[in-house]
C-alpha cells in the first residue's frame, strides 16, 4: 500500500544536506551537517520533506541518522530571529509538513540515536516510528529556557512517548536524560552499546520491510488514529482496517505458508 506521493526519485540526487544510500527495500537517510551537530536549517527540512516524498517505490523501510557524532541539535537559532508573528506560524507549519511526511509517508522509518537529541531533533525522532539509543544519546527540550515553545511537532508527539508531565519537566527546568532515561521514559525502543546503533537499526529495518505493506500502512496510519479516538469509534476503524489487511492477496499468502509450516515462527531470526 501506498502513501499518496510524487514519482521523482532522480531527485535524491541533489539533495546535498543528506546522504542517501538505498539498498534493496531499505533506505538510509542520514542528515549531513555534521559541523552544526545536524541542527536543522530551514533547507535541511526542506529536503527532509522531499526526500521522505520521493523515494522509489520499491522502499519499505528507512533507516534515519545523523552524521557525525550527534542525531540532531535542533532548530538552527540563526534562522530564527527574523520571523514575526505570522511568519513564525509558518514556519512551525514547514516544519510540521516534513515531519507528518515522515510519520505518515510511505514506509516505517527507524532512527539511530546518539549524541544530541535535542529541541527538533526531539521533535524529528518522535516522528519517526523505531528508535534505537547508543550510550552516548541525551535528550533535552531547552526551549523553555530560550524563550521559545516547541514548533515542529512536539507537543504533539513526545507526551504521547513520555507523557504531559515528564514533558512539561524537561521544557520548564531544562531537564536532560540520558540514554537510560530516555529508555525507560520511552523516547527509545532499544539500548545499544555506542557504535551500534547502525547495525541493530538495519536488521531491524530488514524485519519490518519483510512485512506485507498493507499491514506496515495500516501500523503507521490507522494505529495512531485509533488512539486518538473513543474507544467505541476506534474498535469500528479497527475493524474495518482489519478486514482490508486480511482482504490483500499477500496476507492470504502469508497465512497459506503459516498454516502449511512455511512461515517463520515467532521469536525466530
Amino acid at each position: 500500500m501506498r502513501a499518496a506521493k510524487p514519482d521523482h526519485p532522480e531527485l535524491l540526487q541533489h539533495l546535498d544536506l543528506l546522504k542517501i544510500e538505498i539498498d534493496g527495500a531499505i533506505a538510509s537517510v542520514r542528515l549531513n551537517r555534521p559541523a552544526k551537530r545536524n541542527a536543522l536549517s530551514d533547507p535541511l527540512i526542506a529536503q527532509l520533506h522531499s526526500c521522505f516524498l520521493n523515494l522509489p517505490d520499491s522502499v519499505r523501510a528507512i533507516v534515519l541518522s545523523g552524521e557525525g557524532e550527534h542525531f540532531c541539535a535542533g532548530l538552527d537559532l540563526s534562522e530564527l530571529s527574523g520571523h514575526s508573528v505570522a511568519g513564525g506560524i509558518a514556519h512551525s507549519r514547514f516544519w510540521h509538513a516534513a515531519f507528518d511526511q515522515i510519520q505518515f509517508g510511505r514506509a516505517p522509518v527507524v532512527a539511530v540515536l546518539r549524541g544530541a537529541v535535542v529541541g527538533g531533533g526531539l521533535e524529528l525522532a518522535s516522528a519517526t516510528h523505531i528508535r534505537v539509543a547508543e550510550d552516548s544519546t541525551i535528550y533535552a527540550l531547552p526551549e523553555g529556557q530560550r524563550g521559545l515553545f516547541v514548533g515542529g511537532g512536539g507537543s504533539a508527539r513526545v507526551p504521547r512517548l513520555i507523557g504531559f508531565s515528564r514533558m512539561a519537566d524537561m521544557m520548564l527546568t531544562g531537564r536532560v536524560l540520558d540514554a537510560d532515561e530516555g529508555q525507560l521514559a520511552g523516547l527509545s525502543q532499544y539500548r545499544v552499546a555506542e557504535g551500534q546503533g547502525m547495525a541493530k537499526a538495519m536488521e531491524l529495518a530488514r524485519r519490518v520491510a519483510e512485512n506485507a505493506p498493507m499491514s506496515n500502512f495500516a501500523v503507521m496510519h490507522a494505529l495512531p488514529r485509533i488512539a486518538d479516538m473513543s474507544q467505541s469509534d476506534g474498535l469500528f476503524v479497527e475493524s474495518l482496517v482489519a478486514a482490508i489487511a486480511q482482504a490483500e492477496p499477500a496476507a492470504k499468502d502469508r497465512m497459506r505458508a503459516f498454516l502449511e509450516g512455511r512461515a517463520r515462527k515467532v521469536g525466530k531470526p
